[in-house]
């Protein structure tokens, strides 16, 4: 398993983890209108999935603006962000911050996707920092679990990752 602290205190990642060349695991989250989503949802596009605590903190704002900017450059990649945040938050947050080209998800119900892909966080019942790139056949071509729950993600390694996916 993927060793993760938060603010510098060791915690326990639920489920499994991921790695590059695993067929990528299928989810079940809630978009903002409250629909589900499913990985087959975004079946034969390359997806850049960027995993935050939360989008109400700085780290986690600047992560999801980040990839929302870096997605006028990725023809053809499906950026979904996904958090435990309630999908009315999600909303809220992504009108005030202008984001329109990244899809926000909420894991709050089951958190399904955190238990997939070994983020789920169980001391806190947040999702812990991660960037997977899984290409159209559903194979993951690209993993990050950020080690440190309040330090970003290398951007530049999963955008080059999900240029290369296409």
């Amino acid at each position: 398993m993927a060793s993760v602290t938060f603010k510098g205190n060791p915690v326990t990642l639920l489920g499994n983890e991921v790695k590059v060349g695993d067929q990528a695991p299928d989810f079940k989250v809630l978009a903002n209108d409250l629909s589900e989503v499913t990985l087959q949802d975004t079946k034969g596009q390359v997806r850049l999935i960027s995993v935050v605590p939360s989008l109400d903190t700085g780290v986690c704002d600047a992560q999801t603006r980040r990839f929302n900017e870096e997605a006028a450059n990725l023809d053809n990649v499906k950026i979904l962000t996904v958090s435990v945040d309630l999908p009315f938050a999600q909303k809220r947050w992504c009108g005030a911050a202008g984001i329109e080209t990244v899809q926000t998800l909420s894991d709050h119900r089951e958190l399904s996707f955190g238990e997939a892909y070994g983020v789920a966080i169980k001391e806190l019942r947040l999702l812990a920092r991660a960037v997977f790139v899984v290409d159209s056949s559903d194979k993951v071509t690209y993993v990050e679990y950020v080690s440190e729950a309040t330090d970003h993600p290398n951007y530049e390694a999963a955008v080059e990752a999900a240029k290369q996916a296409r």
